[in-house]
């Protein structure tokens, strides 16, 4: 009796669990990780060491799931009004009510602060300054500001874990970041224009006029193909990457012609998608391979 009584929880256990996992986004999650470990391999050419590694993969992990996890509760009642949104966690009341989640993901960020500090006092400064920046001004103009902080803290923790000082290569590699984020995010933006208008957002760029918003868009991916060119140049990281650089970049500016071109939400979408880990997770792959091959 009991042990049928246990199988009939079981399957609600393990939903129950997965939604917890569910609010801490893991696939944005798993892609600050990857771009965290990709910057200690290149802050120790290739051969990084071990436990400091694997210092920085718990760090980041557990730093960027609490900092998704206050970010999925701070925007709950704008989600529940938006399509793509409405059915996660916490809109949808898998999660309720929403504070249930507050301790795990304040948890993860102080535990992943904590391990910042031991990694080196700079990995904790910028965890701090992401973590912080990740949850001010929620859904508002200034959120891509934060954004391109909060999306450099892994790369700056992972890099300094490892290369405790700052030079060229980091900052062209945060530079790169700076330029994607505001790409990724109005390109999703302007993709779902008519559900933002129904949650009543109305910011940058969405105040623009579409033809003008797209433009942008364009003018973005030129900027980011060519900082990926700069970064090559400036980090001497070889052939590889060279080829992985334009080859992606050229992509870019093709995805965000075609947007030009018909000016289809179909296709800001699809730039919106080809931009997360097609893009960004491939250049950041072929600067570790650059010390591999």
């Amino acid at each position: 009796m009991n042990t049928f009584s246990n199988s009939k929880r079981n399957p609600t256990s393990l939903r129950s669990i997965w939604n917890y996992i569910d609010v801490l986004k893991p696939r944005e999650t798993v892609l600050l990780t990857f771009l965290g470990l990709c910057a200690a391999i290149v802050a120790a050419k290739g051969d990084p060491a071990g436990w400091t590694f694997l210092g920085v993969f718990v760090a980041v992990l557990l730093g960027s799931g609490g900092c998704n996890g206050l970010t999925n509760y701070l925007d709950r009642n704008i989600d529940e009004l938006m399509g793509r949104t409405c059915k996660r966690a916490l809109p949808s009341q898998r999660i309720f009510p929403p504070q249930k989640m507050l301790p795990l993901a304040i948890g993860l960020v102080i535990v992943a602060l904590v391990l910042a500090w031991i990694l080196h006092p700079l990995c904790f400064a910028f965890g701090l300054a992401g973590s912080v920046a990740s949850v001010v001004y929620r859904k508002r103009a200034m959120c891509v500001f934060q954004g391109m902080v909060a999306g450099c803290a892994p790369v700056l923790i992972g890099y300094l874990a490892l290369s405790p000082h700052l030079n060229l290569i980091i900052l062209f590699m945060c530079l790169l970041i700076i330029i994607w984020i505001p790409l990724h995010v109005w390109s999703v933006m302007i993709a779902r224009r008519d559900e933002y208008e129904i949650a009543n957002i109305a910011y940058f760029p969405l105040t623009m006029k579409p033809d003008n918003a797209i433009r942008l868009l364009f003018s973005l991916s030129i900027l980011l193909y060519s900082s990926s060119l700069l970064l090559w140049h400036v980090a001497d990281f070889g052939w590889f990457f060279f080829t992985i650089a334009n080859i992606t970049g050229i992509i870019m500016v093709i995805a965000s012609i075609r947007l030009l071109r018909k000016k289809a939400s179909k296709d800001s979408w699809k730039l919106y998608k080809i931009s997360s880990f097609p893009y960004l997770g491939l250049i950041f792959l072929a600067m570790c391979f650059n010390f591999w091959l």
